[in-house]
């Protein structure tokens, strides 16, 4: 069995046991969340089940890993024959999140 979920603006492929890291979610390590947002459920019979936009009453639970940051990126502004440099960093918080199971 798995799901299309919809999280951050993002679309993932989850199944039941995957490790996943997403857009940062409010959450304590240990904690359960609830993804109710599925556009695509597979059960394990392989019939799709597709939402119109979403699969109404199925839900995607998960258990919150821990919060952390990914790798710094710079982004860098630059302006030809006006001596105008400007360099900065920038972290993204994520939240990394084991699938648990998903309900039909």
């Amino acid at each position: 069995m798995y799901a299309v979920i919809e999280t951050g603006g993002k679309q993932y492929r989850v199944e039941p046991g995957q490790v996943l890291v997403v857009e940062k979610l409010p959450g304590e390590p240990g904690e359960e969340l609830a993804f109710n947002n599925l556009l695509m459920v597979v059960g394990d019979e392989g019939e799709p089940v597709i939402g119109t936009p979403y699969v109404s009453g199925a839900k995607a639970y998960g258990t919150v890993l821990g919060q952390e940051r990914g790798k710094k990126i710079l982004v860098f502004k630059y302006k030809p024959k006006s001596n105008y440099r400007r360099r900065q960093g920038h972290r993204q918080y994520h939240t990394r999140v084991r699938i648990e199971r998903i309900e039909l």
